[in-house]
């Protein structure tokens, strides 16, 4: 598949063809979707937490005596029926959530997902990126760019300081290593914008 490469100023200043192995990858809704269901849930935090009985503190000692006192029987102030008891069938923070999927799946998912992104039209190729840290600059610059003003994952080929610093104030646009790109990330974008360089990037990572 061959894409149009442009500049910072919009300007279309070639074409690339794209890898067939990674950007012509049959799509496969059913896999795509148990991978999201998977990612969503390791990123799932639990706060909330109840303590059992056995956990609250005081009740060591039975509140009165067995019987004769005319008062129903209890044997701790611990129990769920007093205030300030152990909770019962409360949330766990110890609750796991975290489901298990296959390498090879979660890769050939990602080059699915990439595939429809450019199949869609919606891969936007830069023949490079700079920056002098400003996030205005780079702000005008991504307004001139096809993605402009839509929600866009940046992916760049290696860590840039002064690039992650000035794109990741920018509304709608997120940024990352080309090499830690995961499915729900693009998902969760509209357009996905490469350099000619994240895209060796992407082949040498995910295509083995």
């Amino acid at each position: 598949m061959k894409i149009d490469v442009y500049n910072q100023n919009g300007e279309v200043t070639g074409s690339t063809v794209l890898p067939k192995e990674i950007f012509d990858v049959k799509f496969n809704a059913d896999l795509v979707h148990q991978i999201v269901v998977s990612l969503s849930a390791n990123k799932r935090q639990i706060s909330a937490h109840t303590k059992t009985r056995g956990e609250v503190s005081g009740g060591g000692k039975k509140p009165w005596r067995q019987k004769g006192t005319g008062r129903s029987r209890h044997g701790s102030i611990r129990s769920p029926l007093w205030k300030g008891g152990g909770v019962t069938h409360g949330p766990r923070k110890d609750r796991i959530f975290e489901v298990e999927i296959p390498k090879k799946m979660r890769r050939k998912a990602l080059l699915m997902v990439l595939s429809q992104k450019a199949k869609d039209k919606q891969l936007v190729i830069l023949d490079k990126i700079e920056s002098n840290g400003k996030t205005k600059e780079m702000a005008k610059a991504l307004a001139k760019l096809p993605c402009n003003n839509q929600a866009t994952l940046v992916a760049m080929p290696n860590y840039d300081k002064k690039i992650f610093l000035a794109t990741r104030n920018i509304k709608k646009t997120t940024i990352e290593d080309a090499r830690n790109l995961n499915v729900l990330d693009l998902l969760s974008s509209k357009y996905l914008l490469l350099t000619k360089e994240s895209i060796k990037t992407i082949e040498n990572t995910f295509n083995k």
